[in-house]
């Protein structure tokens, strides 16, 4: 969001191809699915398989499935035998996202739960190496609390549109709903003794955190 256009370009242009697969979910997306412009797209979805293959998880928790884009990018990522546990509240959206994780050979790997992440995170039973929250933006600090009892030390935590297009630099009393429970949730993780964080500005802003 910050960069020249022809710089993002550059930078598109010389990082690794975009899959065939997700190039088509893209298009799809586009073409029937309403605010497309909340898919992850490539940059963003290289950067996120990119971090799964460091982290090498063996279980990844997605709070926002959306189309599916992030979760196929993420499970790239994933040991053998791991798996993806993706939450949306949008059942609409549910065999849109199915499709394209059988396409890519994922639905054995990427279990999907539709409905309210607050409670369905709560009836989960799992160790987490990798959580990616993506989804409504005044829960964001909720999910944090809810995620990080069950995180792995040494496991990380990675939520996007932490930037919100710029809205974090406004006067605060000014802004919304969704800019001001962003900017607490950014307040919130740098305040956190307990990880060790990084903003990036890659597209609308990811920050990355390490449990200690």
């Amino acid at each position: 969001m910050f960069l020249d256009p022809k710089i993002d370009q550059y930078v598109v242009a010389h990082s690794e191809d975009e899959p065939q697969l997700l190039q088509e979910l893209t298009r799809e997306t586009w073409l029937k699915v309403m605010n497309p412009r909340m898919l992850a797209g490539h940059l963003q979805g290289r950067t996120l398989s990119m971090l799964s293959h460091m982290v090498k998880p063996q279980t990844i928790l997605e709070i926002g499935t959306f189309t599916g884009y992030s979760a196929i990018c993420l499970a790239e990522g994933l040991v053998e035998n791991g798996k993806l546990i993706t939450i949306d509240i949008n059942e609409e959206l549910e065999t849109f996202a199915k499709k394209y994780f059988f396409r890519a050979g994922l639905e054995n790997t990427i279990e999907q739960r539709i409905g309210d992440a607050n409670k369905i995170i709560l009836e989960l039973n799992e160790e987490l190496d990798l959580v990616f929250i993506d989804a409504d933006k005044s829960n964001y600090a909720a999910y944090y609390d809810l995620v990080f009892p069950m995180l792995k030390t040494g496991g990380y935590i990675i939520a996007d549109n932490v930037l919100w297009s710029s809205k974090i630099l406004e006067q605060y009393e000014k802004c919304d709903i969704d800019t001001k429970a962003i900017i607490d949730f950014n307040k919130k993780v740098q305040a956190d003794e307990r990880v060790q964080n990084v903003l990036f500005p890659i597209r609308d802003g990811i920050q990355v955190l390490r449990k200690k």
